[in-house]
């Protein structure tokens, strides 16, 4: 059995649940699951919003210790700030995808081979 967090661990904890509450940033982090580095235009492209609002979002992320930053040239880049970050995300989204009726698509080779990825169960 695990000892029970520290009080500084929850709290960093219930902050980055609270930053995982946002689809925009949940949207933006799992970009960050698909490509090591990206940039504010290109995350903004990918979640139809603006640069702007993105910078915003990645600001937050970046107090909650989720994503980090690199300068590349005029650019600064955002990748993941770590792997446990990486795998909350995903685990995460998979464990939503596992409540609806639909084989998930992270189940792809799983499914029966009646049923194809996205059919209902």
């Amino acid at each position: 059995m695990q000892p029970m967090p520290s009080a500084d661990e929850v709290d960093l904890a219930v902050e980055v649940f609270r930053m995982l509450s946002d689809g925009t940033r949940l949207r933006l982090l799992w970009c960050l699951t698909q490509r090591p580095e990206m940039s504010v235009n290109d995350l903004a492209a990918a979640v139809d919003k603006s640069a702007t609002s993105v910078s915003q979002h990645l600001a937050k992320l970046r107090l909650a210790r989720l994503v980090q930053t690199r300068r590349d040239g005029v650019s600064i880049l955002y990748r993941l700030d770590s792997d446990h970050a990486r795998r909350l995300v995903v685990e995460g989204v998979h464990h939503a995808e596992h409540q609806g009726d639909r084989v998930p698509a992270h189940h792809a080779g799983d499914a029966p081979a009646h049923l194809e990825v996205g059919e209902q169960r």
